[in-house]
């Protein structure tokens, strides 16, 4: 998928994953709609990578801020490419991490699964299906190609952790629905593909601790490289996945051959 002359669009484009792709798509000739609800970080990115990149204040739990998003995009340069990395406000009540039942004898509510569930898998298929359909208008490229969406599902969608129900029935519809994604956008196209990432150094991490203490706590967890992975790894990936038209309805794995 040729860039150049093209948009592309990243929500969650402020964030660790999202910034990398950002400068990735850039370096890459693309106009890129940044969308964030981190203004000042989504500000900032835009004015570094320049080329036309623009943030765009998105709200990923409403249509109608991801139609803006998705709009501003299509204004810049044909929507060639969209990159869905965005994460979410916790459910209301959350107090971090917990299990379908606690060890004081608790279910977990309903409405904070169905809440990590609207986060991580109904707003990513909403701004595919959005994606989807500006991407529908394109002109054609070489092999008839008109655009390529890429999701974030995790390691969590295969090997969930204790406290990780909802997330990872998130991540695993994510991974789930990859393949008839792509097989539904298969005559506009449009390709699918999604990324598992494993333990990565992002700004869930380091908010919470220095980057020294999160690498001597989650690296030594990985088989190799013994350590956690950089952002820019994503970034790489996502850009690859991007300009080879082949890779189409599958989920790479990302992780350093982490297994839990």
């Amino acid at each position: 998928m040729d860039l150049s002359n093209a948009s592309a669009l990243v929500t969650g484009g402020a964030g660790g994953f999202g910034g990398a792709t950002v400068r990735r798509l850039a370096q890459r000739g693309a106009r890129v709609v940044i969308a964030d609800v981190q203004a000042e970080r989504g500000e900032a990115l835009a004015a570094e990578v320049g080329n036309g990149a623009v943030f765009v204040k998105t709200d990923i739990m409403s249509e109608d801020s991801i139609a803006e998003a998705v709009a501003k995009a299509v204004s810049l340069a044909p929507l060639r490419a969209a990159v869905v990395v965005h994460g979410g406000p916790p459910a209301p009540g959350a107090t971090g991490p917990a299990r379908t039942v606690n060890r004081e004898g608790k279910r977990l509510p309903l409405s904070q699964f169905m809440h990590t569930v609207n986060v991580y898998l109904n707003s990513a298929f909403a701004v595919t299906s959005q994606a989807a359909e500006a991407m529908a208008a394109n002109e054609p490229l070489e092999s008839n190609q008109r655009g390529v969406i890429i999701n974030t599902a995790s390691i969590a969608g295969y090997e969930g952790q204790p406290g990780q129900a909802g997330y990872s029935a998130a991540k695993g519809g994510i991974i789930g629905m990859t393949l008839t994604v792509a097989r539904d956008l298969a005559p506009l196209g449009i390709r699918a593909m999604a990324i598992a990432p494993g333990t990565f150094l992002t700004f869930a991490y380091s908010s919470r601790m220095t980057d020294e203490q999160a690498q001597a706590h989650w690296g030594p967890m990985v088989p190799n490289p013994k350590r956690m992975g950089d952002p820019d790894e994503y970034g790489i990936l996502a850009a690859h996945i991007v300009e080879n038209d082949f890779l189409n309805g599958t989920t790479i794995r990302l992780d350093g051959a982490q297994r839990f």
